[in-house]
């Protein structure tokens, strides 16, 4: 999966540093045209698939920052201790949009990542 992002580094500072994922890989890499990029892959600690961060380029991309699924949530961030996640992504400034509840499926609360997009953070009841 890919979230298109408007710098690499600051990305990978709020999924590294404040949600707690791994940074996979950081090489440096070409656009089709030959232009310097990076090629920047984060997942959730544990975690089998990873998160590639792509930096805008052009118009049409930058213009999806923050809102790649249409303002849904959708990425999810599954924990297995959903208070802790919760007070320690608050303590971070992560902003969350609503606030946590409980439904069949377990705790959840919606956040915004670094971009503006939604994700849910999700926890057992």
């Amino acid at each position: 999966m890919t979230l298109v992002v408007e710098d690499y580094d600051a990305a990978i500072g709020f999924f590294v540093g404040v949600l707690g994922f791994e940074l996979v890989e950081d090489s440096p890499s070409l656009t089709n045209d030959g232009r310097p990029k990076r090629w920047v892959v984060v997942r959730p600690p544990g975690a089998e698939t990873g998160i590639l961060l792509a930096r805008a380029d052009g118009e049409r991309q930058t213009s999806v920052i923050g809102d790649q699924v249409a303002g849904r949530v959708g990425f999810f961030l599954r924990v297995d201790d959903f208070a802790a996640a919760y007070e320690r992504m608050v303590a971070a400034g992560v902003e969350f949009v609503t606030a946590p509840r409980t439904g069949p499926y377990g705790r959840v609360a919606v956040f915004l990542d670094i971009a503006g997009n939604r994700w849910d953070l999700l926890g057992p009841a």
